[in-house]
């Protein structure tokens, strides 16, 4: 993630990876907070209790942290 003061930028690598995770495009990511949402809309859209739910929620949280940490 690139990152000018409030504003950010996904690169190609970190929208590729969200892409194959979560099989939905992450479009229009301006901001921290558009990321957030972003990431709360893809939990919600595969949301339950299973093992395999549980792992995809991981994963997206091991992309969104390794997006966070680069800034």
């Amino acid at each position: 993630m690139i990152r000018l003061g409030s504003q950010i930028r996904l690169t190609r690598r970190e929208i590729e990876r969200f892409r194959k995770i979560t099989d939905i495009e992450p479009v229009d990511i301006r901001t921290l907070d558009d990321l957030d949402a972003y990431i709360a809309r893809c939990k919600a859209h595969y949301w339950g209790v299973s093992q395999e739910t549980r792992f995809l929620h991981w994963l997206i949280d091991r992309e969104y942290a390794q997006c966070r940490q680069a800034a």
